[in-house]
C-alpha cells in the first residue's frame, strides 16, 4: 500500500502540467478551470499555490476575474526554456566555462544550428514561436 506522500509528484512536474494547460487554453484560466483541465485529483488550493508561485516567478500573468484571478502564460514554451537556460547560466560564477561545457556537449546538428544563428545575427523575439 502506498501512502499519499509516496504518490506526490515533484513541484516541477506539477508546474509543467499547469503550464501545459495554460498554453493549450485560448483564454486566461482560473485555478478551478486549471484543476478541471488537469483532471489529476489535485486540490484547488494546490493548483492556486502553484499558479501563485508561477506568478511570483514572472512565468505567468494574471487578471482579476470576479473575486479571484485568471492566469495566462507570459511566454511560449521556447521562451520559457530560454529563460531557464539564462537563469542557470546567471547562477554560475564562471560563465565562460559553463558556456564552453554547454557547447562541448551539443550534438553536431545543434552545434551547427547555434553557429548559424550566431553568424546570421538572427534573434527571435521572446514571444515568437
Amino acid at each position: 500500500m502506498t501512502s499519499a506522500k509516496d504518490e506526490r509528484r515533484p513541484a516541477g512536474e506539477l508546474e509543467a502540467s499547469v503550464m501545459a494547460a495554460l498554453w493549450a487554453a485560448d483564454a486566461p484560466l482560473t485555478p478551478g478551470r486549471v484543476q478541471t483541465e488537469l483532471g489529476a485529483g489535485l486540490a484547488r488550493t494546490t493548483v492556486t499555490t502553484i499558479l501563485s508561485r508561477l506568478h511570483e516567478k514572472g512565468i505567468v500573468g494574471r487578471e482579476r476575474q470576479g473575486r479571484g484571478f485568471a492566469y495566462f502564460p507570459v511566454q511560449d514554451p521556447h521562451g520559457l526554456t530560454a529563460r531557464r537556460m539564462h537563469t542557470e547560466l546567471d547562477r554560475d560564477e564562471d560563465r565562460e566555462t559553463a558556456l564552453a561545457r554547454f557547447v562541448a556537449q551539443l550534438s553536431p546538428d545543434d552545434e551547427r544550428l547555434l553557429r548559424d544563428l550566431l553568424e546570421s545575427g538572427e534573434q527571435l523575439e521572446s514571444g515568437e514561436q
